[in-house]
């Protein structure tokens, strides 16, 4: 059933749980009142992660927040939620795991003389401006240090609260070291509203590049992930508008389906578009060489065959016909460590 609000319909064991729970058959769902957010405490040693992975186009990334409530149906990040003895569907978007210490943790790894200044991703995995960023206020106190510091940040966010920031973003844009990505995956209201419960809606995104823009923020548009057979028609015209607000950056993936992924978006196709569902889950396998999902490294995010080599002309057509090429290049230059002074890189003190 689908709980208002909520991108998942099902809250299937995990895979990694010896138990697994099935549901009665004559028992009525409805009966059950929709599932309130939950927030854990997330002891971490450390908030900056590096990866070496080929896929991922940056090699540091801060994630305040584990589950997200903006309970995306195709998010990606939901298997990780397995590892924690959660499920990968409601629970990923109603027990959320919040680093409370993660500005502190910031300030100590940056302060580091073993730091050197790189831009540090933040929302790599789940979404740092989601709706318990209100209350928390971690992704702000972040930033303060980032901006204190002078180190580059990028944010990929789906929410407009971003632009609450906008002061100290605009603060680190000034030396070259803050860009934002707001990703898009349709202009359609109400599928949106469906698929991405509650994440800021596409018309909401769209001003939000126009404020960061206008503040002089780098602001790019990431479509993505593009759903064949749903939302991969949209690519253009998500790209256009995100121009005319003033995006000068873009970017796309093709959806992912990992794991428990596919279990909870195959639920969700059932309930919200079921005279589409075999014609995606199709093209997804035509996509992913017969299978809903290959995790081989250089494919992940664009997927392989003819489907894949047209959407990704259709990209570069678009983007280089609107001017969306490349990314900001952020700049370690201005970086200050503790006591403020501006680390001079050609320095002794600085190997």
């Amino acid at each position: 059933m689908a709980w208002k609000g909520r991108g998942s319909p099902i809250n299937p064991s995990g895979r990694f749980e010896a138990l697994r729970i099935a549901p009665d058959p004559e028992f009525d769902p409805a009966e059950l009142p929709s599932p309130s957010t939950q927030f854990f405490h997330d002891s971490a040693g450390s908030a900056i992660t590096s990866n070496d992975s080929p896929d991922v186009p940056f090699s540091f990334s801060l994630n305040i927040y584990r589950g997200c409530e903006h309970g995306c149906a195709y998010c990606f990040a939901r298997p990780f939620h397995e590892y924690l003895g959660f499920s990968a569907g409601l629970d990923f978007e109603t027990k959320i795991m919040v680093k409370t210490d993660a500005p502190a943790l910031v300030r100590r790894e940056l302060s580091a003389r073993r730091w050197k200044p790189e831009v540090v991703v933040m929302s790599g995995v789940t979404d740092c401006y989601q709706p318990a960023e209100r209350h928390f206020r971690l992704t702000r106190a972040c930033l303060e240090i980032f901006a204190e510091f002078r180190n580059p940040v990028s944010i990929i966010t789906k929410s407009a609260l971003v632009t609450r920031d906008i002061d100290l973003l605009a603060d680190l844009a000034s030396h070259q070291a803050a860009s934002v990505l707001l990703s898009i995956t349709t202009l359609d209201r109400e599928l949106a509203r469906k698929m991405e419960p509650r994440a800021s809606g596409p018309s909401a995104r769209l001003r939000a590049i126009e404020q960061l823009s206008a503040a002089g923020i780098p602001v790019g548009v990431l479509a993505a992930p593009m759903i064949p057979g749903l939302t991969d028609a949209e690519l253009p015209a998500i790209l256009e508008a995100a121009k005319n607000a003033g995006a000068t950056s873009a970017g796309y993936t093709v959806l992912r389906l990992p794991h428990g992924v596919k279990e909870v978006f195959a639920a969700w196709l059932d309930e919200h578009e079921p005279g589409r569902k075999a014609r995606v889950l199709d093209r997804v396998r035509e996509l992913r060489g017969g299978k809903l999902y290959d995790s081989t490294w250089g494919q992940r995010g664009t997927g392989t065959g003819i489907f894949a080599e047209q959407l990704g002309r259709l990209f570069e057509v678009t983007a280089r016909r609107l001017g969306l090429v490349g990314r900001p290049a952020l700049s370690t230059a201005a970086f200050r460590p503790p006591g403020g002074k501006q680390l001079d890189l050609f320095s002794p003190e600085a190997g």
